[in-house]
């Protein structure tokens, strides 16, 4: 008997009670994402897999003491490389929160390492205690306007869609290639098409009628909408609307209001980009569905939207429910509005259990530790030996008499940045810093080619005080970005971040202060969850000496500032782009 004939025999038999199960949780009451109600019964489970609810006998018995019983949440958009972990260390952080599944985008990894990231990141998450999907990047490079480390082609994708863990290509952010049909895109969206595989949008700042396009094309999700009137558009034009919750781009709150009994289950939630102190202090999933539930929503859409709806949009047909049929990925919740996880279940083992402070709450975890692509070169520039960078490299030449500039605007809480022109300090016909009225200085290096590329641009709302602040981490190229109060800081902070070999620091007074190395790809640590996150407790105690913001975090902010994907105005290692135009311009106005 093959294998699969075994299995099939082994759950219609104890469903059918001949045998008893593997595992039965008794005393729960159930949420039944199907029809919104409620269900008592005995959870049976063998095989990993929910065999009957009913009156079962179980070769293990649980009592669950009358607690809620949801199915594993899911994250349908999320990008691991922005928590520096590798995914077996993700999957430990996620399955604390209850996030059983994740279908996510190695899009940062494949900017910078090509075919050989994808595969990495499919080799580390191999034999980690969650679901792992993958949609394939879709765009790498980003964009044709900047340097990044790899080119995807069709060709190049097609092998990953044989893997049962691809599920398709993810967002799709260079709409003008779409609706140009540019041809090397066209292959890019046949391929998936006929392999049956799914398509992810990007639509951000695309208006009511070009959404069309992406719909012509396919293209059936977005997470970028930021306001009511956009994700009431995806919606009435057939798409699937991801609520984005993140560390920087938090949309739940504005798009709720659209969210309503008749359309609920064409949505669901998404992290798209978390760093690993938000995961661990605030959460993934948990952290969206409580605030939904806090800001007004019914609970049971909240969980609908956490679970069956994002396994439904991605034809995860096992998952998404407790209901025989389906994989055995549960959540016991003491307090179904508070979301407070009990027990985390997947596949019917338990691998997380919240217990008292005195004792471990660690989820097993059986992951490799693989080395790291490009790991020991991930950053390549003219030379080594010398200075990456110079004063001179960083310079904003004014223009004449006038001293006004084009400004980046950070907008907290948000990717979008604001605009503005405004009169800015000069010392002999430069532009120069003030942190009076925060107008600080920015810096892109390009680091795959060995260009010599330096962008240089001036933005305003970071707040720094001192010092400086550099990483490589920088969407979606990965280039090194920098931002600081004077030359000399900016500098140190470049040669500090060459000399980790990628990674972030923080800069005072032309000195190291603070510092998190990533060493594979200059994206991801090679350690613990938890070395990486008392590194970044020191990275983020550090910023404060410097007088930062504190309504968001500096450094996911600074490495979006680099997205020219996203309005209005951006920085690569080219120049100052504008978003509306989709062009280059200059920093000071003639």
């Amino acid at each position: 008997m093959s294998t699969n004939l075994s299995n099939l025999n082994r759950v219609i038999a104890a469903a059918g009670k001949r045998v008893p199960a593997d595992l039965v949780i008794a005393n729960g009451r159930i949420l039944n994402v199907f029809t919104g109600g409620w269900m008592r019964g005995d959870i049976a489970v063998t095989d990993g897999m929910i065999v009957g609810i009913g009156e079962y006998e179980g070769r293990e018995t649980v009592d669950a003491e009358g607690r809620v019983v949801v199915p594993g949440f899911i994250d349908g958009h999320v990008h691991i490389e922005s928590t520096m972990l590798l995914p077996s260390e993700f999957a430990k952080v996620s399955l604390r929160h209850g996030v059983t599944t994740v279908v996510t985008d190695p899009h940062e990894i494949a900017n910078v390492a090509g075919e050989d990231g994808i595969r990495y990141l499919l080799g580390d998450a191999e034999e980690v205690p969650l679901d792992l999907f993958v949609m394939l990047p879709s765009c790498v490079p980003a964009t044709p306007t900047e340097n990044n480390g790899a080119n995807l082609t069709a060709d190049k994708l097609s092998p990953f869609l044989s893997d049962p863990r691809v599920l398709g290509l993810a967002e799709v952010m260079d709409f003008p290639s779409v609706a140009n049909a540019s041809p090397g895109m066209l292959a890019k969206l046949d391929a998936v098409r006929s392999a049956g595989g799914h398509i992810d949008g990007h639509a951000a700042g695309i208006g009511r009628e070009d959404l069309n396009i992406y719909r012509a094309a396919d293209i059936r999700t977005d997470h970028e909408a930021v306001n009511a009137q956009e994700a009431l558009d995806r919606l009435e034009l057939g798409m699937y609307l991801m609520v984005r919750e993140g560390t920087v781009a938090k949309d739940l709150k504005a798009l709720l209001p659209v969210i309503t009994e008749r359309n609920s289950r064409r949505c669901l939630f998404v992290t798209d980009d978390v760093l690993l102190d938000d995961l661990i202090e605030l959460g993934s999933i948990d952290h969206a569905v409580r605030l939904a539930i806090a800001e007004g929503l019914d609970p049971i859409i909240a969980v609908q939207m956490a679970t069956l709806n994002a396994a439904e949009c991605f034809g995860l047909r096992r998952l998404g429910a407790v209901a025989p049929g389906y994989q055995a990925d549960f959540l016991l919740l003491d307090d179904l509005n508070d979301v407070s996880i009990h027990r985390v279940y997947k596949k019917g083992r338990c691998v997380f259990e919240q217990r008292p402070e005195s004792e471990s709450n660690s989820a097993p975890h059986t992951g490799s530790a693989l080395p790291g692509p490009r790991s020991s070169h991930s950053i390549r520039l003219p030379d080594l030996n010398a200075k990456p960078v110079t004063a001179a490299d960083l310079a904003i030449p004014l223009r004449g008499d006038s001293r006004e500039c084009h400004i980046i605007e950070v907008v907290p809480g948000s990717l979008i940045t604001g605009r503005s022109v405004q009169t800015v300090d000069a010392e002999d016909g430069f532009f120069a810093a003030s942190t009076e009225r925060d107008l600080l200085k920015m810096a892109v290096v390009e680091r795959h080619r060995a260009t010599g590329n330096v962008g240089a641009a001036i933005v305003q709302g970071f707040g720094l005080k001192r010092g400086a602040i550099a990483t490589t981490v920088a969407h979606d190229s990965h280039n090194i970005v920098a931002v600081g109060v004077s030359d000399r800081d900016i500098l140190a902070a470049i040669d500090h971040v060459v000399a980790l070999n990628g990674g972030l620091v923080v800069i005072e007074d032309g000195e190291l202060i603070a510092s998190l190395p990533l060493p594979v790809a200059g994206l991801m640590s090679n350690r613990s969850y938890a070395e990486v996150y008392e590194e970044l407790k020191i990275l983020n105690r550090s910023l404060l000496r410097l007088g930062a913001s504190e309504d968001f975090n500096l450094f996911l902010m600074l490495s979006f500032l680099t997205l020219t994907v996203i309005p209005e105005l951006k920085l690569t290692d080219q120049g100052l782009f504008e978003f509306s135009s989709g062009s280059y311009i200059d920093v000071a106005l003639a």
